[in-house]
């Protein structure tokens, strides 16, 4: 497969409600794996690429990354639609390859990696059965150069963020909404006291949400 990836697969019964979950820039295949036993009570079937890009994290240590950093220049739009198109290929493989319920499936970003799921799902909505973008933002020179599906008014989409992120001011996180809201997304947006992270209570939080809009009882977009 084309990306390096780690992967949790519940019990049950197949095929499993899944989730392809995008770390954010530094991390790695394994950053988010963690989160499976603890959304719906273990019942997705979690997919977690790496990123094709290494980057430096520290003197002797190297992290992943979807794109690279602006540096305080122009965001790279063309590399963002590079990784969503590898990320459009590995999706295909992972359908094929592991079982996964396609009318059950949702995206889900951190950081870096909630751009790459803005760029999938809203392109994509079709394929989507939500979308959740954590402690991320969604930049208008983004949103300008997607062709954005009409099936984004029925995607139900998660925006968590912390009042206190240092990385991602939580006014971009604002903006985003503004923008989501202008696109008619179906939007539950939350802001927790907490920093560049994920904690208890938006775990809690991301969970529900996942079980009531992607659960037994959520949306099949396929059958739409």
């Amino acid at each position: 497969m084309q990306l390096i990836h780690t992967i949790y697969e519940p019990e049950g019964a197949r095929p499993h409600p899944a989730l392809l979950t995008l770390h954010g820039r530094g991390a790695n295949a394994f950053d988010l794996l963690s989160l499976a036993p603890h959304l719906c009570g273990g019942k997705f079937l979690m997919i977690c690429p790496q990123g094709p890009l290494e980057t430096p994290i520290g003197p002797d240590a190297v992290g992943y990354a979807w794109y690279p950093m602006s540096m305080g220049g122009p965001l790279d739009v063309a590399a963002i639609l590079s990784s969503q198109k590898l990320l459009l290929a590995f999706l295909d493989e992972c359908v094929k390859r592991y079982p996964i319920d396609a009318k059950k499936l949702a995206v889900l970003g951190f950081s870096q990696g909630g751009l790459l799921a803005y760029s999938l799902a809203l392109v994509y909505p079709e394929r989507f059965a939500a979308l959740a973008a954590l402690s991320s933002w969604l930049p208008k020179e983004l949103v300008q150069e997607l062709s954005v599906g009409e099936g984004v008014r029925s995607l139900p989409t998660l925006v968590q963020h912390g009042t206190q992120a240092p990385m991602i001011e939580v006014d971009r996180a604002r903006d985003s909404v503004e923008r989501l809201r202008d696109l008619k997304v179906p939007l539950t947006y939350r802001e927790y006291d907490m920093g560049h992270e994920i904690r208890p209570r938006s775990l809690t939080d991301l969970s529900a949400w996942l079980e009531k809009n992607v659960g037994a009882t959520g949306r099949s977009p396929l059958q739409e």
